[in-house]
């Protein structure tokens, strides 16, 4: 089975994303289509390599993961094809991949240079459609693109440590539909500095001392005390590992949440500050 996921920034009233699977299934009718998402905030870099970052591993390897946010080629912006993880990467080069790289590094980049090959009058969504397929039946990159050696990166994704490691600064770098506003810094970094400390998360003019593990945590709780915790901020590690800031039992469209509440948006500080 040959899997191709997309992640676009298309929305869903447009025609776009229904396209491009069709380009998709023109060129390669036995392949598998799988949405990640098309309601990335519009041109939002940040909030598209957060979610491939956290999604991607659970497909098998081999799979094509689509990547059309902020996706035009110019002069400063090319199209590159990545395999990282055993996983191909399909997408423009800014920035959006530097989630993954800066984790690990890639087996093998290449810029695509297929544009001129095609038809007149081809789009950015041919261009994708027609390297996913390719490489979706077990093509060569080296067909679809000359060699890279290195791709642009966020600085913004990685966590800053302080240099007396009393804390780390991250930042929010997505918010989900609950309106609960995801980090990037890690259970498993924060650990790591931690050392045995207790610690807490501080931002704006909100500090929240104890990080629960994840929402099952709350199972033990009785149910009045649960009802007494509503409306409460906590913060936890989501089910891929990263701190979150969230607002317990919150209805988004009736109560707010994290983000509404909170006053928290996309890209502010979040800090995690350890006991001495």
């Amino acid at each position: 089975m040959s899997i191709i996921t997309l992640t676009t920034d298309f929305g869903l009233k447009d025609h776009f994303a229904g396209i491009l699977k069709g380009k998709i299934y023109s060129l390669f009718p036995e392949s598998t289509i799988i949405d990640i998402s098309h309601l990335i905030d519009k041109f939002n870099i940040l909030e598209a390599s957060y979610l491939l970052a956290t999604s991607y591993s659970h497909f098998p390897k081999g799979t094509v993961h689509v990547v059309a946010v902020d996706a035009s080629r110019n002069a400063d912006t090319v199209h590159i094809v990545m395999l990282y993880d055993g996983h191909y990467f399909i997408g423009s080069d800014n920035g959006i991949f530097g989630g993954l790289t800066n984790k690990k590094n890639p087996e093998k980049i290449v810029q695509i240079t297929i544009h001129d090959r095609l038809i007149e009058g081809s789009s950015d969504l041919d261009v994708f459609a027609t390297v996913a397929t390719h490489l979706a039946k077990g093509g060569e990159m080296t067909v679809i693109g000359s060699p890279l050696t290195e791709i642009k990166k966020m600085n913004m994704l990685v966590p800053i440590l302080d240099q007396n490691l009393t804390s780390i600064r991250g930042h929010i770098v997505y918010i989900d539909d609950f309106g609960n506003c995801v980090t990037n810094i890690s259970k498993t970094y924060i650990e790591e500095v931690a050392r045995g400390r207790q610690y807490s998360v501080r931002f704006s003019v909100y500090t929240i001392k104890r990080v629960k593990h994840n929402y099952a945590d709350f199972k033990n709780y009785k149910s009045a005390d649960l009802n007494a915790m509503a409306g409460n901020e906590i913060a936890l590690f989501n089910q891929e590992g990263f701190l979150e800031i969230a607002v317990y039992r919150s209805n988004p469209n009736r109560s707010g949440s994290a983000h509404t509440l909170l006053g928290l948006k996309m890209q502010d500080v979040v800090i995690v500050e350890f006991e001495s």
